[in-house]
């Protein structure tokens, strides 16, 4: 990667651009290589998730993800409509180039993929802006299966989008990527890149949910019925008493059938006020389908070498009143079975890192509290040496015991065994990585993947002894109407 002095804003004027992407070019020519040029400048704060309702197209590789700072504590009362400095969120629209992919060697074919992309991407603009230069988005299936076109995701996809928004610290930086060569109509690609910039600068008005709520008039079905589901918890129980098994994962889908086309943004937008602790990320495949989610779970981060992953396991609804809310957060503190599901993640997650030569250090036990929902959680870090890649790391923790099982080939097993559909982006990672080898995965669970007016809803219950079909039945169906709720 060429990281050049060239001016801190090449969009200050035409002539400056066409300079500049005309000595790329040549460059280019020289090598007789085609070359990614990466501009990063700073823009008036918006709101990236509005910039990507404006301009995302639905056929392209289109990516959004946004959280709030981990436990902090936002008045929901004021300005609800307004972004947060404690919010952090990037839009990535259109690709510059990708790759999709498939096979059980998927997250080493896309961490070379990036790296090689990087080795031949001029970086310019200014690199001290937040979240600035080339970012790479990512979405891997739960299942390494190997590219088939009839998927709707296929098992890695990777990407550089063309455009990148993002806000973070109440500043706003956009990326623009293009890949250039010796034949690249130099007058049309500036064409395009100016007249896009000022359509994301001209962009300022607020989402608003349309008033239209025809929720009547949605049509719901369960993939499998859910006597299927308590069927599949019980026979998961019989593996885990004769020790085949210590603990699986089941997940349970819902279809929905619209009267009216679901709109991906909107629906974001509901769950970033409905969920506003979790990660709201979406992800499109360019053929028209989404998949979106609220997620409570960090697979993973890396920020400056240092790793952050998250031991999230063990479930308890919330209380309707102060007082049964803590009464159940001690029920589940003081619960032998949702500790044991948690002990089990922890320990995994602790035991991979180890096995990447790192040095795990477990923060002290918490709750994570939702709005509907309340966790176990534990954080855990380590200093990540110059040579481990974040992939590595995903690769090395996916799937974790949160949302597969012990031991974790038996527990896919199963898996397979009992679940009816195809889990496809579900419980798996989705999130990013950027040139300096930062960046950040969440588990993309309480989600959906979206097509016109069909809607597939997913959710999961982690099965231990001592499960109960009937509440883990409950557990699943009380994720599933939380994210219903966002849907329209």
């Amino acid at each position: 990667m060429t990281v050049t002095p060239y001016c801190n804003n090449l969009f200050q004027s035409r002539r400056d651009l066409h300079q500049f992407l005309s000595a790329c070019q040549q460059d280019s020519s020289e090598k007789n290589h085609p070359q990614i040029i990466s501009i990063s400048l700073e823009i008036e704060p918006v709101d990236p998730l509005v910039i990507f309702d404006h301009i995302a197209e639905p056929d392209e590789f289109n990516f959004y993800i946004e959280r709030r700072e981990l436990n902090k504590k936002i008045d929901p009362e004021v300005d609800k409509n307004s972004l947060s400095k404690s919010i952090s969120g990037i839009a990535a629209i259109g690709s510059a180039i990708h790759l999709q992919i498939g096979g059980s060697s998927r997250f080493e074919a896309a961490k070379k993929f990036i790296q090689t992309v990087l080795s031949d991407t001029i970086v310019a603009g200014d690199l001290r802006l937040p979240l600035s230069g080339p970012h790479f988005f990512c979405g891997f299936t739960f299942f390494d299966s190997s590219y088939d076109s009839h998927f709707l995701f296929p098992a890695a996809t990777i990407f550089l989008p063309k455009w990148q928004i993002s806000y973070q610290e109440n500043r706003c930086t956009v990326v623009a990527n293009l890949a250039i060569h010796a034949e690249t109509p130099l007058e049309s690609t500036i064409d395009d890149l100016w007249q896009t910039l000022q359509i994301i600068r001209s962009t300022n008005y607020e989402l608003i949910s349309p008033h239209l709520n025809h929720r009547e008039l949605l049509k719901k079905r369960d993939v499998a019925d859910t006597q299927h589901f308590k069927q599949a918890v019980l026979s998961a129980l019989r593996s885990i008493e004769t020790n085949v098994l210590n603990k699986v994962v089941l997940a349970h889908a819902v279809d929905i059938i619209s009267p009216l086309p679901f709109h991906a943004v909107h629906s974001l937008h509901n769950l970033r006020k409905l969920h506003p602790d979790c990660y709201i990320f979406a992800i499109s495949n360019g053929k028209g389908q989404h998949f979106i989610g609220a997620s409570p779970e960090r697979l993973i981060s890396l920020r400056n070498r240092q790793l952050v992953a998250d031991a999230l396991a063990g479930s308890a609804p919330r209380g309707k009143t102060t007082c049964e809310d803590a009464h159940l957060a001690n029920g589940l503190l003081n619960s032998t079975k949702e500790m044991h599901e948690h002990q089990v993640v922890l320990e995994f997650i602790t035991r991979q890192l180890c096995q990447l030569g790192l040095t795990p250090q477990p923060s002290p036990l918490r709750l994570l509290q939702l709005s509907n929902i309340q966790h176990l959680q534990t954080p855990i870090q380590a200093r990540v040496p110059a040579g481990i890649h974040l992939l590595d790391a995903v690769a090395e923790l996916h799937p974790t015991p949160a949302v597969a099982g012990v031991p974790r080939k038996v527990a896919c097993e199963h898996i397979c065994r009992y679940e009816t559909f195809e889990r496809s982006l579900y419980a798996a990672p989705i999130g990013w990585v950027d040139h300096q080898g930062n960046g950040e995965f969440a588990v993309g669970i309480r989600s959906a993947l979206i097509d016109g007016c069909h809607a597939r809803l997913y959710a999961g219950a982690g099965i231990v002894a001592g499960s109960d079909p009937e509440r883990e039945l409950a557990e699943v169906q009380l994720k599933l109407q939380a994210l219903l709720a966002a849907l329209v």
